[in-house]
């Protein structure tokens, strides 16, 4: 919202969520510097300055994490839904019958997201969807 009152707008976003959806959602907002509310004082000052001259401002470490969010594949809405109920301990037949679809789709799902997290188990794959921020448990 605020860069449709000012598009010249320079946003910082100071935060605790280190997970590389969250990133890459702030920078495609149009934020120009994302920092872990954990930054020492002066890099915090530093970050103002390099934003203010017209810099981006991403810490290597996490913008180690935006490449890889940027690089892989991104999943679908429906992979997301299934991704959660599998977070929530749900069967393939319980999780076709919360989202209204068969149990051969969710596996296909399944094998998507599998494929696109580059994972082998469920528990892999919610972990990794926790860690990136695409999900909450």
């Amino acid at each position: 919202e605020i860069r449709e009152h000012d598009e010249n707008a320079r946003i910082i976003v100071l935060t605790t969520f280190d997970g590389d959806e969250d990133i890459y959602r702030a920078i495609q907002a149009g934020a120009k510097g994302y920092l872990l509310k954990d930054v020492p004082r002066e890099a915090l000052m530093d970050s103002i300055r390099r934003v203010h001259a017209g810099e981006t401002c991403v810490p290597v470490h996490l913008a180690a994490k935006l490449a890889e969010r940027v690089s892989g594949e991104t999943l679908s809405s429906r992979e997301i839904d299934v991704l959660k109920l599998m977070a929530q301990g749900k069967s393939n037949k319980e999780i076709g019958a919360a989202l209204f679809i068969s149990e051969g789709t969710v596996k296909s799902h399944v094998k998507a997201i599998f494929a696109k997290m580059n994972v082998i188990s469920r528990t892999e794959a919610v972990a990794n969807a926790t860690r990136r921020g695409l999900i909450q448990l």
